[in-house]
């Protein structure tokens, strides 16, 4: 199956929606004006509240919501079959997903950079917001460890790979003090570190085929509990140091890597054109597939998750990224483009994976055991793993058999044959820098999450700038997800993250759609409630069969009760919510929580 046609559709599709319809959200929905004065400028506290260049701050909004999500949901849901993924990721992302970071990154800066549990406080209601904050509690910290256990699973053993990642560290916390502490954020200052940055870090993923055979090698050679470790300990740093220092360029840096390595593939795939070796709708389709339960419908739709919409963002959108915007005109471009270079990220992954044999493709993404259940024969796959140089096959997680995807196609571009074990390194590297700094923002957004919810019995922990909150909050929420990690598999933890991003995703265009009619925008507020019906419709459905068909039986007990603690949560913000917009309806005055843009 030829793949041109479909990345040209996917690239079209994605342009056509940012020039018209984002801008008519922009400007009819939500009314963005460039004289509204952001929080950033009015609560500047130069920790959390800091104005930001507009590339900057879309560099980290897109770092920070891009995590393993387009990457390893394409991958798995390739299960199914090319075709269902793909539709999924090009329509999704454009009326939902992108709608639903827009509409929130500006209810978050209309309300001074509030998380999305204090703008459901106060557009619908107390008991709307203690139960966002219940449900967003919960759904983080799943959220976080089914992002975390697919770098664990990639860099376990890898000395190469956890060489690479870690190097990013330094680099990041050197180019922070020197574009904010010695150069006061000055633009060229920023295109120098970033310059520098990019250079020393693709040195790391050279330097790191030496890093095994050295004599301190074994320093980075660790086991799955040593990643675990390591990244928690990222995580818990990350989420108390200033942004400037260690979070923000590292998202920045890590978004030239990004960026770079997703449009070198989109023009690697038009020159090498490989063909999609996985069917259009694979047998598993039906149900009974080795990697996902479930049938096409509804498991698609939580498989893929954030790479056609996720509620994840809309703690990124109503967490870090609102605090930094110093222009109402900004939210436009990072909260919708920010998004579709997400969906093109999917696109890309699912595109690396379905160019893999599926014979290949499921040997890497199956224990032996379940392998050889499956009646299949490996087609490439010791050639494969010869030229990259490491074990590959029985790594289920996803993220293997797209590293080994994207190296194909790199490899096969002229010159590049012999290159294959850079290339899959390098790959692993990209995807490591996706999760990792999806893990440091989301950490820091659950951390101010706890400290809001904190507020009324523990007031002097949640004040801003107060070291025991953080690192009191901070810790609470690294232990939650590391257990997870620890304790999960990809089996149980991806459906679970994919129901629960999804749920999370309708509770917010609830939201949204409130503070569209609140502002007196009722007739509007179709372009959040088409997209919610829809995830709530389909999320639903597998939550229900996820509990009952998969994790009872399997005995994840703590599984099927935090799924259903969640649909709890989301039935109770549907009517409070439906409650509020009967109340609201003909009303053409917005509420006393809400400051009317004037149009």
């Amino acid at each position: 199956m030829p793949v041109l046609p479909f990345l040209i559709a996917a690239l079209c599709l994605f342009a056509i929606s940012y020039r018209f319809y984002s801008a008519f959200i922009a400007a009819k929905v939500l009314a963005l004006d460039e004289n509204r004065p952001t929080p950033a400028t009015t609560d500047y506290d130069g920790h959390n509240f800091y104005p930001t260049n507009k590339w900057v701050l879309f560099g980290h909004h897109f770092a920070a919501i891009t995590g393993a999500g387009p990457l390893i949901g394409p991958v798995l849901a390739a299960q199914f079959g090319f075709l269902p993924g793909f539709l999924w990721l090009v329509i999704g992302v454009t009326v939902g997903g992108a709608v639903h970071d827009l509409v929130i990154l500006s209810a978050s800066v209309r309300h001074g950079g509030r998380s999305i549990a204090e703008i459901a406080r106060r557009e619908i209601g107390p008991v709307a917001g203690t139960i966002t904050s219940i449900a967003i509690l919960f759904i983080v910290v799943i959220a976080l460890a089914g992002l975390g256990l697919a770098v664990v699973n990639a860099l376990s053993e890898s000395a190469w790979g956890t060489f690479t990642i870690a190097m990013s560290v330094p680099l990041a916390l050197a180019m922070g003090v020197y574009m904010y502490k010695l150069r006061g954020g000055a633009d060229d200052a920023i295109k120098k570190a970033s310059i520098v940055g990019v250079c020393v870090l693709l040195a790391a993923v050279i330097f790191g085929k030496h890093v095994p055979e050295a004599q301190w090698g074994h320093y980075f050679h660790l086991s799955r509990m040593g990643i675990i470790a390591a990244i928690a300990a990222y995580g818990f740093i990350a989420s108390v140091l200033p942004v400037w220092i260690l979070l923000c360029p590292r998202d920045y840096l890590s978004s030239y890597m990004k960026l770079g390595t997703i449009f070198f593939l989109v023009l690697a795939v038009f020159i090498v054109r490989p063909d999609l070796k996985m069917p259009a709708v694979s047998a598993w389709a039906a149900g009974g597939g080795p990697i996902i339960p479930g049938k096409v419908f509804p498991f698609v739709f939580i498989t893929i998750a954030c790479g056609a919409i996720s509620g994840f963002h809309s703690l990124i959108a109503s967490g870090t990224t609102p605090k930094m915007i110093k222009n109402e005109c900004d939210i436009r471009p990072i909260g919708f483009g920010a998004m579709l270079l997400e969906g093109l990220v999917g696109v890309v992954a699912l595109i690396a994976a379905s160019a893999l044999n599926p014979e290949d493709y499921f040997a890497i993404n199956v224990s032996a055991q379940k392998f050889a259940t499956l009646g299949m024969t490996p087609v490439n796959l010791p050639g494969l793993e010869l030229a990259v140089g490491e074990r590959v096959a029985g790594r289920p997680g996803g993220a293997v058999s797209l590293a080994v995807g994207m190296a194909q196609i790199f490899s096969s571009l002229p010159f590049m044959r012999s290159l294959m074990s850079y290339w899959y390194h390098f790959a692993i590297m990209f995807e490591a820098l996706f999760i990792l700094t999806t893990i440091d923002t989301g950490t820091r957004v659950a951390r101010f999450l706890v400290q809001e919810a904190a507020a009324p019995i523990f007031p002097r922990l949640s004040k801003p700038g107060n070291p025991a909150g953080a690192l009191i909050s901070s810790a609470l929420v690294v232990g939650g997800w590391t257990y997870f990690i620890a304790t999960g598999t990809i089996s149980t933890i991806w459906p679970m993250f994919g129901i629960a991003n999804q749920l999370l995703a309708m509770i917010a265009l609830c939201i949204a759609t409130t503070f569209i009619i609140n502002s007196g925008r009722a007739r509007y507020a179709w372009v959040t409630v088409a997209p919610m019906l829809f995830v709530g419709t389909t999320t639903i459905t597998a939550a229900v069969q996820s509990i009952f068909n998969n994790f009872i039986p399997a005995g994840a007990y703590l599984s099927a009760a935090i799924s259903a603690i969640m649909l709890a949560c989301v039935f109770v913000i549907f009517v409070d919510s439906a409650r509020r917009w009967l109340a609201r309806r003909w009303l053409a005055r917005p509420s006393k929580s809400y400051t009317a843009p004037s149009l």
